[in-house]
């Protein structure tokens, strides 16, 4: 294979820690600025070489695999926090861990408006994989919260959209492309984002949940309350009873308050109230399969119980689920090991449903290699593999990690 030879880019050979959904590269580069990564991928270009991109290294095993793979493109260089405060924006690199952006505006009172929902990752990850958190009911998924873009594109050519002001963002939405994308389409460089100020108090009032007819009895109470919940989320672990959790944000005051009437929409028994969100709120199993679920609001809390016991009679595998009742949206992890046939007959049980989805992020390998429908049927195929042969003509951006071999 010929190798690319770019300035202010570190090569070496691909080992069993570097692969992709089990496809080890061939190199491995580390540029160390947004001009070393263009120059990169115009040598990958020239040589002909299959790329993809890697930030913390959290979702290596999402998506499906890549059919080949030259170069693997390190994005830890790519990091840097250009923080406005006075504006409430912040320019943030993809190769930025999300946890040092959170601490750099917590220490300015702000956020960004956005759950994590894996630990360790980066920006460029996280909107790569384009999944949003609990707090998306209120502030809108990531994509939402983007006001530009950088990406270099698979010839090398830096693109940007976008700006650093919210009223003055212009020009070609590159984000919602690039985000939920899997760099098939390019890679990303930077993102923009529009901030919050961070809630003076916060209330996180949870109460048991054992039975799909109790969270939709708490859940119509709620829409007809006024205490406009930042989250409503219903989780059932793979060990633990179920539990209903609503999160309330604003004034110490205004919390207290709207906690009381949370509590009496919940039931009052077994009802607890937190003034702090718990760790690791808003993040997925990190073992076992996982799959994404949409599906009409009315339906979650009758289907995540369908699930979980279906996995459990049918075929003997603890399954557990946390659904963001309004969003609609549904995520059900299967503990280690679970077989190949169980969790395509939970996938086909879901897409069985009118208005559902349901998307294999993540399959372990014995599963991967059982060759389980990971994506399903996906609206607007043909329009993406337009989009994919327009941008990737030669289609060497992590080529079949998406949907329809994209």
């Amino acid at each position: 294979m010929d190798e690319p030879d770019v300035k202010d880019v570190a090569l070496r050979e691909g080992t069993d820690e570097d692969a992709m959904c089990g496809v080890v590269p061939a190199r491995v580069a580390r540029p160390e600025n947004v001009g070393a990564l263009a120059g990169l991928l115009a040598a990958a270009r020239e040589a002909g070489l299959t790329v993809a991109a890697r930030g913390g290294g959290t979702a290596m095993d999402w998506g499906t695999a890549p059919r080949s793979l030259d170069l693997l493109v390190e994005t830890s260089g790519l990091s840097w926090i250009d923080h406005n405060a006075g504006d409430l924006v912040v320019e943030v690199g993809a190769g930025t861990p999300t946890a040092d952006l959170e601490r750099v505006l917590a220490e300015a009172g702000q956020r960004l408006s956005y759950d994590p929902v894996r630990s360790g990752g980066t920006v460029g990850g996280a909107l790569a994989t384009g999944l949003s958190g609990p707090g998306r009911l209120l502030a809108g998924a990531l994509r939402d919260l983007v006001i530009g873009m950088t990406v270099v594109r698979a010839d090398g050519v830096v693109a940007r959209s976008g700006g650093r002001v919210v009223k003055n963002v212009a020009g070609y939405d590159l984000a919602k492309l690039h985000t939920g994308g899997y760099g098939t389409l390019g890679i990303i460089v930077s993102a923009t984002f529009r901030l919050h100020p961070r809630s003076p108090a916060v209330r996180l009032v949870s109460a048991p949940a054992p039975s799909p007819e109790v969270v939709e009895r708490a859940s119509a109470a709620l829409r007809a309350s006024t205490v406009v919940p930042s989250a409503v989320e219903s989780i059932h672990p793979l060990a633990g009873p179920p539990r209903l959790y609503v999160l309330l944000e604003g004034t110490e005051e205004g919390t207290a308050e709207r906690a009381d009437v949370t509590a009496r929409a919940l039931g009052d028994t077994g009802v607890e109230v937190a003034e702090a969100t718990p760790p690791g709120w808003g993040l997925v199993p990190d073992e076992g399969c996982l799959v994404r679920v949409l599906a009409p609001p009315a339906e979650l809390p009758g289907l995540a119980h369908d699930l979980v016991t279906t996995a459990a009679d049918r075929f003997g595998v603890r399954a557990g689920t946390t659904s963001s009742l309004p969003a609609g949206t549904l995520y059900l992890s299967t503990a280690p090991g679970a077989s190949a046939e169980a969790v395509s007959a939970l996938l086909e049980r879901v897409r069985s449903g009118p208005g559902r989805a349901a998307t294999l992020l993540r399959a372990e390998p014995h599963v991967r290699d059982a060759d389980v429908d990971v994506w399903g049927e996906v609206p607007g195929l043909a329009l993406m593999r337009a989009i994919k042969d327009s941008l990737d003509p030669d289609h060497r951006l992590s080529p079949g990690r998406f949907a329809g071999g994209i």
